[in-house]
């Protein structure tokens, strides 16, 4: 639940989500969990007049006579459902897509950008994760052959921000893979469009200048002050661990943690796309690709846990069943891998649209996942029909 405070009210232990009003004309946003009075301090300077916190993350305030800080348990936030958040996704996917959108037209123009409105929504896009990461992960699926440039950073964040929570990364550093990944290929928008769309194999000179969007995301990113070490994530994730990677041919632990976080998210979802020159492959095609690519061009551990992060059948991916029906996964099971909960939504053999049915194949002895498929196989406009009848 959200609160709007004034600044006299902040303590230690509250959740700030963001600012709700200050003074001068710094844009300044903030999020995370006030661990220190100087954190206080701080903000007041910077003219921080209120903010909006989160009262379901915040911990408790300890009594002065506790003999230990670490008695005391804290619960997480409680998870709302799958019903519930897709909705609140669906609509930051379709805003996530204006926001790129307007970005990209700021570069073409040469007008400045303004950092704070996607840090913030990345921020709202971490809220959601944390409430109930299988929705934003079910909107990843949600393809438009001519909107991947926009719709790949969305994903590449959404990913990212799942990623980094699965190996229990701080809640600063979740926010900053987040931005990393929703800023990353901003420099795509200075490249040709013959080039950037072009429905086949690049020449090597076409791969030179495609390779040069890193250089010009990196260059826009530091002039806007994006911080360094943000920088140098979006500035790595086409860099590989045996050196032939691009645009500095960095090799093995020149690579940073973050750099190897995003090489392998931007892969599997570019590989994932759907594009306007060729279908995407099903998750677990991708998934085989980059380990097949690992160790040598990706760091195998975090390839291993990022696969364990999503799931052999990741939420939103279709699956074909073995009664002939096609379903969406809505949940993983945490021990089962290849028994997720599912929603049947079509049927091979009567070639129709069912009324979408719950089915949970840790509970069914019978039914099971035949193989990972993608709409395009049977000719499915899965958006249209998740817009209509799942995602209401």
């Amino acid at each position: 639940m959200l609160k709007t405070i004034p600044i006299e009210e902040l303590e230690k232990g509250m959740f700030v989500d963001s600012i709700a009003s200050q003074q001068g004309n710094m844009k300044i946003t903030s999020r995370g969990r006030v661990t220190q009075d100087q954190q206080i301090i701080k903000l007041k300077n910077q003219g921080i007049m209120a903010l909006i916190i989160d009262l379901s993350k915040q911990l408790p305030v300890e009594s002065p006579d506790q003999e230990s800080p670490y008695e005391s348990t804290v619960k997480p936030p409680a998870e709302i459902s799958f019903e519930q958040e897709i909705v609140i996704a669906a609509t930051l996917h379709t805003k996530g897509k204006a926001i790129q959108k307007r970005m990209f037209d700021s570069v073409v123009k040469g007008l400045p950008l303004d950092l704070a409105i996607p840090e913030e929504f990345t921020g709202n896009l971490v809220s959601s994760i944390d409430r109930n990461p299988n929705a934003l992960l079910c909107m990843t699926k949600i393809r438009e052959k001519d909107s991947y440039l926009l719709e790949h950073s969305l994903n590449v964040a959404i990913l990212l921000a799942n990623f980094a929570n699965h190996v229990e990364l701080n809640e600063d550093e979740v926010q900053e893979l987040a931005l990393s990944g929703f800023l990353h290929d901003i420099g795509k928008i200075k490249i040709p469009d013959t080039i950037l769309h072009k429905p086949g194999k690049l020449t090597d000179q076409e791969m030179n200048i495609m390779r040069d969007h890193v250089y010009f995301g990196v260059k826009v990113l530091k002039e806007l002050g994006l911080p360094e070490s943000m920088v140098r994530t979006i500035g790595e994730h086409h860099e590989r661990l045996d050196g032939y990677g691009y645009p500095e041919g960095a090799r093995g632990d020149e690579i940073s943690l973050f750099g190897r976080m995003i090489a392998i998210v931007d892969t599997y979802d570019a590989i994932t796309a759907e594009r306007c020159y060729k279908p995407g492959m099903p998750s677990q095609k991708a998934l085989q690709i980059i380990l097949q690519d690992s160790p040598d061009k990706y760091d195998l551990e975090l390839v291993k846990k990022f696969i364990k992060c999503i799931g052999v059948y990741p939420v939103g991916s279709l699956v074909r069943l073995n009664n002939e029906k096609i379903a969406m996964i809505v949940k993983q099971h945490p021990v089962h891998s290849t028994k997720p909960l599912v929603k049947v939504f079509y049927s091979v053999r009567g070639n129709h649209y069912l009324k979408p049915i719950e089915l949970d194949l840790s509970k069914s002895n019978q039914i099971k996942i035949e193989k990972a498929v993608v709409a395009s196989e049977y000719r499915l406009d899965f958006n249209k029909y998740f817009s209509e009848s799942i995602a209401i």
